[in-house]
């Protein structure tokens, strides 16, 4: 038996090999009837491609065509082989569910034991996923993350935002348009459009008492500029409450219809207070050291500089990086700098005993760091381009304390002052928020009504505010105002 079964089998793979070889002769047989008909049709038709574009193209189209043919038949074939089997498990009483890929599940009775097995199995199962799925719910359900106000204005991207720390609380924005702008974060509408640099505004903080902001620029500079403003009084705005109908392409709109968007009656500035030039590449971001008489830039030439404010003059500059930086952020009280590169590093410089400026590598992830931010504690929090988001002790910084794990690259992330929740903002549109141990909290509401469109590149709490105390842009040439029910999430978790 066992002679005469093999050679069953071996006949019936020979004849397979055969229809499979006789089916492919005879699709290439047809497919070149076609091509040569297709080419005789060419010839007759009307078009502006030259005639052997026109039949080289045909060529491709055929070859896909044959590809597609050969990868149906092997298919077919695969499904004959898994049909023989079913049989044969039928045959002996050993059919699994869900084993037939072709038609269905097979209704068959299998043994007691393995029932019981399976009954267990599926028990144990839907104890465990229905914890899960009744503490999602209960999380969702009490935790209420609601898209308050969207500032439309710019005429490109947005890589960065901030919120004023001092009265009249504005929102400061930076964009690829080669503006920054000051926002009514109650109304929306725009209060000062500064247009003094060249290139790429990539990076805006406020001053930490005065009404001065400090941008930085593809222009190789840093500016630092006075604003004075004057909120205007809330009213009902249908428009800024209504997200946007479908539209992908928002971003793609031409520039007379940014000019539209971009307030014809906002202020303008265009000169600087001072011009920060030392940098001999790309100045990615900037920011005020405490006490604010000194600046921070951070450049796509592999150096941090540190500058006097009221002289402009170079302080230091901080090298050590491989390759180009992408971010840097002070401490909220302390002489402390955290610069983020390519090199997959962000260092921490010490500036607190001015004889001696200590310097401490971070080296935990695998791709570019895209930024590094201070808590109020003595932690540092740093996202990157390998999907993850690290939290770090000043004190031990050997290893982190914690390590989010996400399905996106994470760009300029930041932490709650008060609550310390991480806003992660992401490539894939997304935003989602965080706690200092790594649990997720919620994700921010996205959909084709509501939410980013594209790429988001930066986060900012405000919790001092009461409509909106987290803010969010991207490149759809927006930044959004949310209101995130920070105490349920925390009790939630």
């Amino acid at each position: 038996m066992p002679v005469e079964s093999s050679s069953v089998a071996a006949r019936q793979a020979k004849q397979k090999r055969k229809s499979h070889s006789l089916s492919i002769r005879r699709t290439n047989s047809t497919e070149q009837e076609r091509s040569s008909l297709q080419r005789d049709m060419l010839e007759g038709q009307d078009s502006k491609l030259p005639l052997p574009l026109r039949s080289n193209l045909l060529d491709l189209f055929s070859q896909i065509e044959r590809e597609f043919e050969n990868l149906y038949i092997e298919n077919l074939e695969l499904r004959r082989e898994i049909e023989t089997l079913n049989d044969r498990l039928t045959g002996d009483g050993q059919a699994l569910e869900g084993a037939d890929l072709a038609k269905g599940a097979l209704k068959t009775k299998a043994s007691h034991s393995t029932s019981q097995l399976s009954q267990k199995l599926k028990t144990t199962y839907k104890a465990s996923t229905s914890k899960i799925v009744s503490s999602f719910k209960a999380t969702t359900s009490r935790a209420v993350c609601q898209l308050v106000r969207e500032y439309v204005g710019h005429r490109d991207g947005i890589w960065d935002l901030s919120v004023t720390k001092t009265q009249p609380v504005v929102l400061g924005t930076a964009s690829a348009d080669h503006s920054a702008m000051l926002w009514s974060i109650e109304t929306g509408k725009c209060l000062l459009r500064y247009l003094g640099h060249q290139g790429s505004v990539n990076s805006i903080k406020f001053h930490p008492t005065e009404q001065i902001a400090v941008t930085a620029s593809g222009d190789q500079t840093a500016h630092i500029w006075r604003y004075l403003v004057q909120l205007p009084t809330p009213t009902a705005d249908i428009s800024q409450t209504q997200p946007p109908e479908d539209d992908p392409d928002f971003s793609d709109k031409d520039e007379a219809d940014g000019e539209a968007e971009g307030p014809n009656d906002c202020p303008t500035l265009r000169v600087a207070s001072t011009t920060l030039r030392s940098h001999q590449g790309v100045v990615i971001a900037a920011d005020w050291l405490v006490g604010g008489k000194q600046v921070v830039t951070a450049s796509w030439d592999r150096a941090a500089n540190l500058y006097d404010v009221e002289t402009s003059e170079l302080v230091h500059s901080l090298t050590g990086h491989d390759q180009e930086l992408t971010h840097c952020c002070t401490h909220p009280n302390q002489r402390l700098v955290v610069t983020s590169s390519r090199d997959t590093t962000f260092r921490l410089w010490d500036f607190r005993d001015p004889s001696i400026h200590s310097v401490n590598v971070f080296q935990g992830h695998t791709d570019t760091v895209t930024s590094a931010v201070f808590t109020m504690g003595d932690n540092v929090v740093s996202g990157s381009d390998d999907r993850t988001v690290k939290v770090w002790d000043l004190k031990n910084m050997r290893s982190p304390i914690a390590t989010i794990r996400t399905d996106s690259s994470v760009n300029r992330i930041s932490v709650s002052v008060t609550q310390k929740v991480i806003a992660l903002p992401h490539d894939n549109r997304q935003v989602r928020l965080f706690d200092m141990s790594g649990v997720r909290l919620a994700r921010l509401p996205r959909s084709n009504r509501q939410g980013h469109r594209r790429m988001v590149c930066c986060s900012a709490w405000c919790e001092d505010n009461n409509s909106c105390n987290l803010f969010t842009c991207g490149f759809d040439r927006q930044a959004i105002g949310w209101n995130i029910n920070v105490p349920a999430l925390l009790q939630d978790k």
